[in-house]
């Protein structure tokens, strides 16, 4: 036995009624989704009407005062660079001078004590020549 549906003299049978069944239900649901779009749009549309710009200006404020203090410190920073290569450079010449001085006054030591030294032999010799010298060391 098949079931059979009869309406307004049109007869239905078991797959048909399927077949209907599934495309009702197919057509239910698409319908379904569209509204729960259309819905989810109008709420949508209704936010963004709604929707009022943040107020900003004290992170604005805030950002004028970085800004400021930032090419502030740039300058400090810029001007310390500029100090700190001028006393490099003043102790870079003041080495040198010491060093200038000290191998100048080096120099002059050691030829002095060559003089020293040749006249404290000129002297020796002197007195050991010294006609004196050889009466008493006999």
């Amino acid at each position: 036995m098949a079931t059979e549906i009869e309406y307004e003299g049109i007869k239905v049978r078991g797959g048909k009624l399927f077949l209907i069944f599934t495309l009702l239900s197919a057509l239910g649901g698409g319908a379904w989704t569209i509204f729960n779009f259309y819905n989810d749009y109008l709420d949508m549309k209704e936010k963004i009407l709604l929707y009022t710009e943040p107020d900003l200006t004290g992170i604005e404020e805030r950002l004028s005062v970085l800004e400021a203090t930032t090419v502030e410190t740039k300058d400090y920073v810029s001007e310390i660079r500029t100090d700190l290569k001028d006393d490099i450079r003043r102790t870079e010449d003041i080495a040198y001078s010491a060093e200038k001085f000290a191998k100048d006054s080096s120099r002059e030591l050691q030829d002095d004590l060559k003089k020293l030294e040749e006249d404290l032999k000129l002297e020796l010799n002197k007195a050991l020549n010294n006609p004196l010298n050889m009466s008493i060391a006999k």
